[in-house]
């Protein structure tokens, strides 16, 4: 494991609204591994994923991402270092390419077709898919176009909310396979919130355990299996019952 964590989070405290959701959470992100998190409802997993992305910022503490505190980064910089997927699969109406080549346009950047081509190909598409209908293709094939649109940028971190939950297994399964290969291509950081304990101590190298804004328990993904914190133990228990 790397000595250097790709983000770090110290004292991390963030109020929305009348709602303290993270309280004071430090924790870290090893750099090149897939570290997965999982917690109850309103755990705040989300908002961390959001924070790692430049989408929110802390109300305390410091969030280092790269090296570089959260506040030194252009918002448009990170997002291309910090590259996030979430189950909703966001989509524009139109063409498999036109939702691939999303980020080009909102930059007003040429778009660079051999890449575009050989990132439909990397998730497992065809590039005949390029021209096909987004309503036409499947849950799983849409998140697929959703993991290409967001390695257009050649992220050093991939952040990943939920892709798998809404999927059939089969889809599940291939993209597991599709995460882990990118893993191993490119040695990406991986960030992954699932709600599936299984996935997440199959795919995970690291694991953080979120409940109640803080972080209860970190460390290789093992811990799943032989947790001795009594809040990790009933969590599990009533996630698996």
């Amino acid at each position: 494991m790397s000595k250097q964590p790709a983000i770090e989070l110290k004292n991390v405290s963030l109020q929305r609204g009348e709602v303290l959701v993270l309280k004071g959470l430090t924790g870290q992100f090893p750099e090149g591994r897939i570290t997965t998190i999982i917690g109850p409802s309103g755990a705040g997993k989300s908002t961390v994923l959001k924070l790692c992305n430049g989408l929110l910022s802390q109300d305390s503490g410091e969030v280092t991402i790269l090296g570089k505190p959260l506040s030194e980064w252009e918002p448009a910089e990170l997002r291309q270092q910090a590259g996030i997927a979430l189950q909703s699969a966001p989509m524009i109406s139109g063409t498999v390419e036109e939702n691939l080549t999303l980020p080009y346009a909102l930059h007003g950047a040429e778009v660079d077709v051999d890449k575009v081509n050989r990132m439909i190909q990397e998730v497992g598409l065809d590039t005949n898919y390029l021209q096909r209908d987004i309503r036409d293709l499947s849950g799983g094939q849409r998140q697929k176009v959703s993991i290409a649109r967001t390695l257009l940028t050649e992220p050093a971190i991939l952040l990943l909310d939920e892709i798998t939950s809404a999927l059939d297994r089969a889809s599940r399964v291939e993209i597991e396979e599709l995460i882990q290969y990118i893993h191993q291509t490119y040695g990406t950081t991986i960030i992954w919130i699932t709600h599936n304990l299984e996935q997440a101590e199959r795919i995970g190298h690291y694991t953080w355990v979120m409940m109640d804004g803080k972080l209860v328990e970190e460390g290789a993904s093992e811990l799943l299996s032989h947790s001795t914190n009594p809040q990790v133990q009933r969590f599990i228990k009533g996630s698996v019952s």
